[in-house]
């Protein structure tokens, strides 16, 4: 199993990209969960095609050079009110399918993504919901197949929504009986919704299981605390991995405070990778 974390939040420089990298890899991070497609509102998305392999490129090679690898990239989110209109949802698939693009040329095969939500309602049409998904879903499969990219659908924090509790995600992702769509697990989603993330690993299982998002919380709001700064149980998560034979990377989605100055960032980072390093199995 490898140690992965949260990393290359855009901001147009190379050198910071490159700075991160090195950072994480003298720590001892196997990998990364690229975030640069998150955000659809930096010049990225504005790029032309051209202009966007170039770019993502020159951070390949970085990466070649520096490591750690990119295990898997992070899709793009925004406020789910943008996924409320047909407009709205045409438009976040167009930054979906450009971030597969982008995925590929990254040499990326797994890219996680939300479901389509009605964040903050309780007043949904949970069947016109689903297929709104299965449609978003769908032609995003189409899209990672012809690059080599699966699609990885996460679960949510949110318990009224169709699709926020693992065994949703694992029952709509099996529906589609497509090898390009598969599960990436949120613990700190589990915790806020009540549930085992151990026993949310023995319910997706070893086929499903694609990608993690690992984090812990007060079982109240995703906060995205350190490991064992919360409320989950992470010898039986460990274990759950274990039981299953989880192959793919323990990756961390810990909130790093931005007031941190170096010497306190590279002090929490370090922390975080000895808890997910115990946590994995590993000497560490």
């Amino acid at each position: 199993m490898k140690l992965g974390m949260t990393a290359g939040i855009f901001t147009g420089v190379l050198a910071d990209f490159e700075r991160e990298l090195k950072q994480l890899k003298e720590i001892g991070f196997d990998c990364i969960d690229y975030q640069g497609f998150v955000n659809t509102q930096t010049p990225l998305y504005e790029m032309s095609e051209a202009d966007f392999e170039r770019y993502l490129t020159a951070q390949k090679r970085i990466v070649d050079k520096s490591g750690p690898e990119i295990s898997q990239v992070h899709g793009p989110w925004r406020s789910h009110k943008c996924y409320m209109t047909e407009e709205g949802r045409k438009a976040e698939l167009d930054y979906a399918i450009k971030a597969v693009r982008g995925c590929a040329i990254l040499g990326c095969d797994r890219m996680v993504m939300h479901p389509v939500m009605a964040q903050g309602r309780i007043d949904v049409d949970h069947e016109a919901l689903k297929s709104v998904n299965r449609a978003f879903f769908l032609r995003l499969c189409e899209v990672g197949k012809e690059y080599g990219v699966v699609i990885c659908l996460e679960n949510m924090p949110f318990p009224c929504q169709c699709l926020a509790r693992p065994r949703q995600t694992l029952e709509f992702v099996r529906s589609f009986d497509s090898e390009w769509l598969r599960v990436c697990l949120d613990t700190g989603h589990c915790a806020v919704l009540g549930l085992s993330a151990g026993d949310s690993v023995r319910l997706i299982g070893k086929e499903y299981l694609w990608a993690l998002h690992v984090h812990d919380n007060d079982g109240l709001r995703d906060r995205h605390l350190p490991m064992r700064d919360g409320v989950l149980d992470w010898t039986d998560f460990g274990n759950a991995l274990q039981e299953i034979g989880f192959e793919g990377t323990l990756s961390s989605e810990v909130k790093i405070p931005p007031t941190l100055d170096a010497d306190g960032r590279d002090r929490m980072l370090r922390s975080i990778y000895q808890q997910a390093a115990q946590i994995a199995g590993k000497n560490s």
